[in-house]
């Protein structure tokens, strides 16, 4: 009972989090429900930057590579050996969901860093990276507890749960509570690595607006995809976690 109690208090705190704002909001009232408009747009960017950047990789492939040819298939084969260290030699399935990840993050981070989104004025609110706001960190590590839980049901069947009562039944709390943790500290270090730099930089270009802010936002640059890849690693390692055998 203590087990699910805290199960239950960790959802509801996962829920107070999403309402924390930093900044101005803008919001779409849909039905019912208040959607984080400025969330949608600068998603729809990014989504719309990848999705022309696959176009234009596949459109007319060259037996001789040329340079962006090149560029693109060597992104994919960093994502293929992210996901076969991590998972082993069941990773093929799984370089789409982890690429998809490292990608949609990684472009998010960047755009946060390189384009100025708070110069373009909204009726109220501000935009900002997708990767700034709590609630799309939290989605996508909800994603990635949900692909762990299929990972492991589908290959392991009902025979996955019985990792809870491993090595000993006695640390069946502790095992049933590290899966709700794993998303928590996945949104978190994004969520709070993101928001940090943005601030930094914007506290910065008020404060020097000339040329002190950009040795800062280079190094925002770099860390930003050091926290995607981070981000897919570990989604990668749970996922290949959950398909391993048990000790």
């Amino acid at each position: 009972m203590n087990v699910i109690s805290c199960s239950i208090n960790t959802l509801m705190g996962l829920y107070d989090i999403s309402s924390v704002e930093v900044g101005q909001h803008f919001y779409w009232q849909i039905g019912g429900f208040q959607v984080h408009a400025q969330v949608l747009m600068t998603s729809w960017v990014v989504i719309a930057i990848l999705l022309g950047s696959a176009v234009l990789a596949v459109r007319n492939p060259q037996t001789i590579p040329t340079d962006g040819q090149n560029f693109f298939e060597y992104v994919l084969e960093f994502i293929r050996d992210v996901t076969k260290t991590q998972i082993g030699e069941e990773y093929g399935p799984w370089v789409p969901f982890i690429g998809t990840m490292f990608l949609f993050i990684f472009v998010s981070n960047w755009s946060g860093a390189l384009l100025p989104w708070k110069i373009i004025e909204l009726p109220h609110g501000e935009l900002a990276a997708p990767t700034n706001d709590i609630n799309t960190t939290v989605a996508l590590a909800l994603l990635t507890s949900v692909a762990y839980f299929y990972a492991g049901i589908s290959k392991k069947g009902l025979r996955y749960f019985s990792k809870y009562i491993q090595p000993t039944p006695i640390l069946l709390p502790i095992n049933i509570l590290e899966d709700f943790t794993k998303p928590l500290s996945l949104s978190f270090r994004l969520f709070g690595n993101i928001l940090a730099d943005e601030l930094v930089v914007l506290v910065l270009v008020s404060l020097v607006p000339l040329v002190v802010p950009i040795p800062v936002m280079f190094l925002g640059l770099f860390t930003s995809g050091i926290q995607a890849l981070i981000f897919a690693t570990l989604a990668a390692a749970y996922i290949g976690e959950s398909m391993e055998g048990h000790h």
